[in-house]
This record gives structure tokens, C-alpha cells and sequence, in this order.
């Protein structure tokens, strides 16, 4: 694929910046400084303080002495990167690799992005055109490398589009300063009269790496492409990522379902392809009001089923409000893995398991319906206290470590903490007569046990417990136990452990 890049330059971040969070500053020629070296520096000007003469860089006093009704802001620290940031992210809706280029651009790589806009040109007017109607002073190139891009957005002043392979063509005339040189570099390059790149590109590689150092070469090579140029994304690439921007907005529920089931489909087919499947995909949609929606699903077991994920993200679409409309869908699947190759011959089997992709399907519904937190899944321990004897899984493949105990009946429903509970015994050792619990009184009609289950010394001192099954007169079954040895002397607390279906 033919690899395209645009760079979008702000002349006048900070003090767009400023201007539409205080518009009276419209009006007014205004400089942002700060203290360096013991003097305060002009770190930005606006258009109005720049058309008097004023540059970043100056002396606040003497760009006070040029115009003495200079309004004076104090300089943020940190505040180009952020708001580059936050505008980085913004672009991600027209490609997915974009880098901050501080101290005042956006470098996106564009490849195969601009035929979705209808040709680069279409796409390069959109951004900027959409760019300047929210207050920011942009300009942008588009070239086949980052280098060329950045120097045309900056120095030319014709075709911001350079046509690929012409990115000698366009630099030749361009002064130094188009390569991003440091100034020291750009001084030498002017005091030897070298006032464009065409004057020192044909000087052999060798000389020119004397007289001016590395750092002339790697620019110039980068903005050639002959050299790559590594960018720091803004997002790291997920390698399952599909897109799908609109032509026009979508304010429908069918046009959502449209446009996630065709996004479902390029990722599935990829997902096929690899042997993998997806565990958690998130939905983002890009309303034309700039406002960014996010949905996900996540799954028990990897699938790389279109229907089943379809229906998974069926049941998030209600909060979905598209606004004015959605320009843009992206589908993301962070986490993935691979899928059993056994997995296809039990699909449509007659026996549930927990292998069974349909008690899988079955269960991302209701997780993804009524929260994952909502499903638990128990595998047995090995413990003596009954309520460390099991654990919650962490998946459906999580396999048991030992086997269930079934000699002795348990409850269907455990306490994760037993209750202190009051009861009446008429003779020692024996089940009481009655208990209560939360106020209640419970007259005991059925009993067995008991049944001892010894403290686990190992993890910390205590006394074994008798349990007991009982059942009371309105047929309710409970699990209760005496802690420790009956002993006249001393009274012993009941407790209440858990409940017979």
C-alpha cells in the first residue's frame, strides 16, 4: 500500500486556545509568556500582537515597548501537548495512527484512509475546513512522507497535496528550515547562502554530513523517503481494529445495527482466518457533535461467530443515542484468544456442557444483559471450613483442581459468613428445640447429624464445629452448628451457615 502522511500545523494553538475560552481576547492583541533565564519570553502570540511585528521568542518588554496595550498571559506549562492531545484524538475519526509533533502539529499517517472521503483532496479539505470551523488556525499537507508533509503545511504556498513520488519536486524550493532542523544547523546552512534545499541536495552525502553534522542527512532522507521515520502513536495499534465511516450521519437504529453487523463481519472473517476469537470488543461512535459513545461486550468463551456477537451488542444499542448522527464507527477487540480446534466438532451437539457453545452464548447474553457480576461459577477446594471449600471461576475453562465432596448433604445456598444465631437444647449434644434468627423463631421438627468438621489448624487456631440439618415447622430446612465441645461450664454459640433448597 502506498504510504501517505498529513501534518496539520496550528499557527496559533495557544492563543486559540485562549481566544474561545475567553472571546473578549478576540479583539485584542494579546502574548503568552513565561519566565526563562531570568527574563520573561514570549512563548505565543496571536494573529493580531504577530501582525504588529511581535514573535514567539521576544522579550515580553520589548514586545510591551512595540505595543504598549499588549495584553499579558501567563503560559501554561504542558499545555501544547495537551491540548495536541485532546485534538490527536479527535483526528483519530480519519485514521486510527495518529502522533502528537509538538510543539504545535498533528502527524497522522493516512494510508489507504483518503478513498473513504471521496480522493485526498476531499479528505485533507474536510479535516482542516472541520479543524477551522471550531476556532483553530490549522493548516495541513498531505505527502508520502511525514518529513515532506510537515514541510509543505509549513512553507509551501501552492498544492498542499503533493502527488506521490513528487516529494523532491516539492522540497527543493522550500528554505532550510523545512527539514525541522535545529537552529544551529540553519544559521551555518544561510551564512554559506544555501537559502533552499535545492542548493545542498545534490552536495555529496559525505560532505554534507561534515560540514553539517547527522542530523541535515537523517531529514533530508526522512523527508525523501529514503529513510523510515518512526512515529509515537497516540494510541497503540490494535492489530483487530475495523472502521466504517458514514457518508451521511446515521440517526437510525437500523442504520447502527447495519453498521455493527458489517463491522462484526470484517472482524470475524479476519478472526477466522487467524484461528482466534474474541473475548471483549468495544464499539465507539463518533457523533458530528464531537461527542465520542462507547459500547463492549465481552464474551465466556473466544468466538468468532457474527451472529452470536451481533446479538451480544444487540442488547447495548438502546444506549446508543446518536444525536445529530454518527460520522463514524470503529470496532476494537483488545482481548482475543485462540479458539480450540475442537470447538467446531461439538457445535450443534445434543449434551450441554460447559464445552457446549450454546451454554456459552447462553451466558454472554445474560452477562452482557444483566452484568457479568450477576453469573458465578463455583469450583470446589481443598478445605475443611465450608466456606473456603469453594471458589468463584474465573472462566468456563477453568478446570476444578480436586473433585466435589458428596458424602454429606450441603446446602444449596451458603453464607459466605455464618450467623450467630439463639437456640433452646434440652439435652447436650443434641440439635436445639427451637432458634431464633433475625427475630424469628424457628420450632425444630426434623434433625440429623452431626456431622464434625475439624478447624483447619494449619491457617489458624479455633475449635471444630457439629453441624446439623434441620427442618422447622413450616417445612424450611437450615445448616446449623455448635462451635466447639458442649461443656456446662461455659456456653457455646450457634450459628447459622447456610439453607436447603
Amino acid at each position: 500500500m502506498q504510504k501517505r502522511f498529513v501534518s496539520i500545523w496550528f499557527r496559533h494553538l495557544l492563543a486559540d486556545w485562549f481566544t474561545l475560552r475567553r472571546p473578549e481576547l478576540k479583539t485584542v492583541p494579546f502574548i503568552i509568556v513565561e519566565p526563562s533565564g531570568g527574563r520573561i519570553l514570549v512563548v505565543a502570540a496571536n494573529y493580531l500582537a504577530e501582525k504588529q511585528g511581535i514573535t514567539a521568542g521576544m522579550a515580553a518588554a520589548d514586545a510591551k515597548a512595540i505595543v504598549p496595550s499588549l495584553k499579558v498571559i501567563d503560559h501554561l506549562p504542558g499545555q501544547n501537548a495537551k491540548l495536541l492531545k485532546a485534538l490527536g484524538e479527535w483526528c483519530i475519526r480519519y485514521t486510527p495512527l495518529v502522533a502528537i509533533d509538538l510543539p504545535d502539529g498533528l502527524i497522522l499517517d493516512v494510508s489507504g484512509c483518503p478513498h473513504l472521503w471521496g480522493g485526498e483532496r476531499a479528505y485533507l479539505g474536510n479535516i482542516i475546513r472541520v479543524l477551522r470551523s471550531k476556532g483553530y488556525d490549522a493548516r495541513g499537507a498531505m505527502a508520502d512522507t511525514a518529513g515532506a508533509a510537515w514541510a509543505v503545511a509549513r512553507f509551501a504556498k501552492k498544492d498542499p497535496i503533493v502527488e506521490p513520488g513528487k516529494q523532491t519536486e516539492a522540497l527543493l524550493t522550500l528554505p532550510p528550515a523545512a527539514l525541522r532542523l535545529d537552529d544551529i544547523v540553519i544559521e551555518r546552512l544561510t551564512k554559506l547562502g544555501f537559502y533552499s534545499i535545492q542548493g545542498f541536495m545534490g552536495i555529496g552525502r559525505s560532505v554534507l554530513r561534515r560540514r553539517f553534522g547527522p542530523e541535515l542527512l537523517l531529514r533530508l532522507n526522512q523527508a525523501l523517503g529514503m529513510e523510515d521515520e518512526h512515529l509515537e502513536l497516540l494510541e497503540p495499534v490494535i492489530p483487530y481494529h475495523e472502521r466504517l465511516p458514514c457518508l451521511e450521519p446515521i440517526r437510525t437504529v437500523t442504520g447502527i445495527e447495519i453498521a455493527i453487523r458489517q463491522l462484526l463481519e470484517l472482524l470475524c472473517h479476519r478472526l477466522q482466518k487467524d484461528g482466534m476469537g474474541l473475548r471483549t470488543a468495544i464499539l465507539k461512535c463518533y457523533r458530528v457533535d464531537g461527542q465520542v459513545l462507547q459500547v463492549s461486550i465481552g464474551t465466556g468463551l473466544p468466538s468468532h461467530y457474527t451472529n452470536h456477537l451481533f446479538k451480544l451488542f444487540e442488547l447495548k444499542i438502546p444506549t446508543i443515542e446518536p444525536g445529530l448522527g454518527i460520522e463514524l464507527f470503529t470496532l476494537d477487540a483488545p482481548k482475543v484468544e485462540e479458539v480450540e480446534p475442537g470447538q467446531e466438532a461439538l457445535w450443534g451437539g445434543n449434551e450441554c456442557s460447559l464445552e457446549d457453545n450454546r451454554l456459552a452464548e447462553l451466558l454472554d447474553k445474560l452477562s452482557n444483559k444483566i452484568g457479568a457480576a450477576a453469573i458465578k461459577r463455583y469450583l470446589p477446594q481443598e478445605h475443611h471450613w465450608p466456606e473456603r471449600s469453594i471458589k468463584i471461576a474465573t472462566s468456563l475453562t477453568e478446570k476444578p483442581t480436586t473433585v466435589w465432596r458428596t458424602a454429606q448433604p450441603r446446602p444449596s445456598l451458603i453464607l459466605p459468613r455464618p450467623e450467630p444465631i439463639e437456640v433452646m437444647v434440652k439435652t447436650p449434644d443434641y440439635p436445639p428445640k427451637f432458634f431464633i434468627y433475625k427475630g424469628q423463631k424457628h420450632n425444630v421438627i426434623k434433625s440429623d447429624g452431626p456431622e464434625r468438621i475439624e478447624h483447619e489448624w494449619w491457617i489458624e487456631e479455633g475449635e471444630h464445629r457439629d453441624y446439623y440439618y434441620v427442618e422447622d415447622n413450616q417445612g424450611q430446612r437450615y445448616w446449623l452448628f455448635r462451635l466447639g465441645h458442649y461443656d456446662n461450664d461455659k456456653n457455646r454459640q450457634w450459628f447459622l451457615h447456610g439453607f436447603f433448597a
